[in-house]
């Protein structure tokens, strides 16, 4: 069934959780996992579901992206008919950037009513898991939902624009609450900003919300018309990983760490990534390392031990470094230390440094600086 779908990933939503890591990139480009970034995830899924057109909305800051994406041939993307979609800010009828997801689809009424899918698929790119998003959709046909939507059953963060989602037993919503006052930790069915619907059905809906002034998909067309829609709640029980603040990027990225989330991240169907060539990682005569992910390119040459280390990462003679996620090309000076700590692209740390933050509160080196 997903064959017959339209893939939309906003790029650029939720990057007020995680102001740190996207003042260069969107969220959907942020490096994840020792050698992907966040929206390989969507995309892959996707993919492996049947979905060979997706639209990629990027509002700002989409170089980087843009430069990961590429031609789209990495995820089989490069085709002559659909494939991946880079899709403007801005609507057809004027030039200003959207501020909400409304407004977004209401920019791309254009492009959606040019395709011939049944179905719309739309993601965000705050979260890792891996999905059989054909199962979603079907599930929507046997329904003859209007709207499905993703959610996850999970602790509530301390994020801010979540929404629960509550239904009777055949699965039908009947209670949503926009960001509501719950103790962090409460266990409940988090909307995970990811859902289905039929293609027809999203341009009438955007044209209606044009017609009346609406600016927020969630409290003016889910909330307000949760009576008269049916909205149907698919619930994912495998593993996800929201993305909803530093301490949560951190956390899941150290589980990554557990051999069983590895596994069910990464087994069976693939998850794709840009292809680079690399030298194979080279390891010093007195070299330690223990229960750390080492991507290709790197020189280790003192102690690395439940840590992530990007591409091209460079530790010399007697650093140390333990709880931490290096990304790409750094360079780690001799007898260094760093614990919990989370350095972003092209840092330089000179020798005899000691950096540490905690799991709560990890410490973060913005692109480019040089200690």
């Amino acid at each position: 069934m997903a064959a017959s779908a339209i893939g939309i990933i906003f790029s650029n939503m939720h990057e007020e959780n995680v102001p740190e890591l996207v003042r260069r990139r969107t969220m959907a480009s942020i490096p994840f996992g020792g050698r992907y970034r966040i929206i390989d995830f969507m995309l892959s899924n996707m993919v492996n579901s049947g979905i060979t057109t997706v639209g990629l909305m990027a509002n700002n800051n989409y170089r980087s992206l843009i430069d990961h994406i590429g031609s789209g041939k990495d995820w089989d993307l490069a085709r002559k008919d659909g494939g991946i979609i880079l899709l403007p800010p801005f609507s057809e009828k004027n030039d200003k950037l959207y501020t909400t997801r409304l407004e977004a689809l209401g920019s791309l009424a254009g492009f959606l009513s040019r395709r011939k899918e049944k179905y719309v698929v739309l993601a965000d790119c705050d979260g890792v898991a891996k999905m059989d998003i054909s199962a979603m959709i079907d599930y929507h046909e046997e329904k003859n939902a209007d709207i499905t939507l993703v959610t996850h059953h999970g602790k509530v963060g301390n994020r801010a624009g979540f929404m629960l989602a509550e239904a009777n037993e055949d699965g039908r919503i009947n209670e949503l609450k926009l960001t509501p006052h719950v103790p962090a930790g409460t266990k409940a069915d988090i909307f995970i900003n990811m859902m289905v619907i039929d293609r027809q059905f999203l341009l009438n809906i955007v044209e209606d919300s044009v017609t009346h002034g609406f600016n927020s998909f969630e409290s003016d067309i889910l909330v307000k018309q949760l009576n008269s829609l049916k909205i149907y709640r698919y619930r994912f029980e495998g593993y996800y990983a929201g993305i909803d603040s530093m301490a949560a990027y951190f956390k899941h990225n150290m589980e990554l760490l557990d051999k069983d989330v590895r596994d069910e991240l990464f087994g069976e169907r693939n998850i794709y990534t840009k292809v680079r060539d690399s030298a194979p990682s080279k390891y010093g005569a007195n070299a330690v390392v223990k229960n750390s992910l080492i991507s290709d390119g790197c020189v280790i040459e003192g102690v690395v031990e439940n840590s992530i280390l990007f591409r091209g990462v460079k530790v010399s003679k007697g650093a140390v470094i333990r709880n931490s996620i290096v990304m790409q090309d750094n360079f780690i000076g001799e007898n260094t230390s760093l614990n919990c700590v989370i350095t972003d692209k092209n840092v330089v740390i000179s020798d005899m440094k000691t950096l540490s933050g905690c799991n709560e509160l990890p410490y973060f080196i913005q692109k480019g600086t040089r200690l």
